[in-house]
């Protein structure tokens, strides 16, 4: 299956959930959140939501400031 990755053509397995995806890339830490085809998904759906193939995938750091 073929998904973007913060605008990266990324190629996967199938039935790959947004937490396997974030695992395998390291990726998983505080202060993240995505985004699926310009949607946010909650972090306690994750483990369950499984990636499609086309998939558009934003990652956003969250960015303490003042």
């Amino acid at each position: 299956m073929h998904i973007l990755f913060n605008e990266e053509p990324m190629q996967c397995p199938d039935n790959l959930t947004l937490e396997n995806l974030l695992e395998r890339l390291r990726l998983i830490k505080p202060g993240i959140a995505l985004a699926i085809n310009q949607t946010i998904v909650p972090r306690e759906q994750w483990e369950t939501h499984l990636l499609n193939d086309g998939d558009q995938i934003l990652l956003f750091q969250a960015i303490a400031g003042g």
